[in-house]
């Protein structure tokens, strides 16, 4: 099946489909409506042959549909109808598990994307669990995602915000029993040393996950999947 994976930032729109060697961009930002996204995706990748669309997006996914607004984007996205829009099947996932689903080599592996927030999901032999585990509390009445978030590092400098990183992982590491850690997100580059049993992750993953998407049919809330 030819896919075409959609992964939605708050700055830029990345498009890429089965068979192609390079993702098209899209500037995105506070006035990017799902109405304006689809045009703009479509009128970029005319002539692109797809039978259906994955979509990586910025916010919690419930049962297949996003449920709450994304933070940097214009409205309308709860309740908007992809399908339609694109005439095509379409699969909506939030943009970590997306990601954490392209980098998968098998066994129990915990995704934390570190960006503009602290995107994670869970997968254990195969099986995908998006989870919110940016706004658990962690120190001082502040969540995870304030520590570890681009406003943590902002507020902490490079070499705090390093060690609660390392920290972060390790407590989730452990809570979770995973085998080892996946850290994506644009500033997972500013580690200067990884912590133990962690890897880093590629933005480019998240094509992999659109892909993999429809490789074995959903099971219910879940997503499941062979491995690399």
């Amino acid at each position: 099946m030819k896919v075409l994976a959609i992964d939605i930032g708050g700055t830029h729109v990345k498009v890429l489909a089965t068979g192609r060697k390079k993702h098209l961009q899209i500037d995105s930002g506070p006035t990017m409506t799902p109405k304006k996204m689809i045009a703009a995706v479509r009128a970029a990748s005319a002539g692109w042959k797809y039978e259906a669309v994955s979509i990586g997006y910025p916010g919690a996914v419930v049962h297949g549909h996003p449920v709450a607004e994304p933070h940097n984007l214009g409205r309308g996205w709860v309740g908007f109808d992809f399908r339609k829009a694109f005439g095509r099947p379409v699969k909506v996932i939030n943009d970590a598990a997306m990601q954490a689903l392209g980098s998968y080599r098998g066994g129990r592996m915990l995704f934390l994307g570190l960006g503009t927030g602290l995107g994670s999901a869970l997968i254990v032999d195969g099986v995908l669990e998006p989870m919110e585990l940016a706004h658990l509390p962690y120190k001082n009445g502040r969540t995870y995602e304030d520590y570890v978030g681009l406003a943590g590092l902002k507020r902490l400098g490079k070499k705090k915000w390093r060690r609660h990183v390392a920290d972060v992982v390790a407590q989730l590491e452990k809570a979770l029993q995973a085998d080892y850690v996946v850290l994506g997100g644009g500033n997972a580059k500013l580690l200067n040393r990884l912590p133990p049993g962690t890897r880093l992750g590629d933005n480019a993953n998240a094509f992999i996950g659109g892909f993999r998407l429809w490789q074995t049919p959903r099971r219910r809330r879940s997503a499941t999947f062979g491995r690399a």
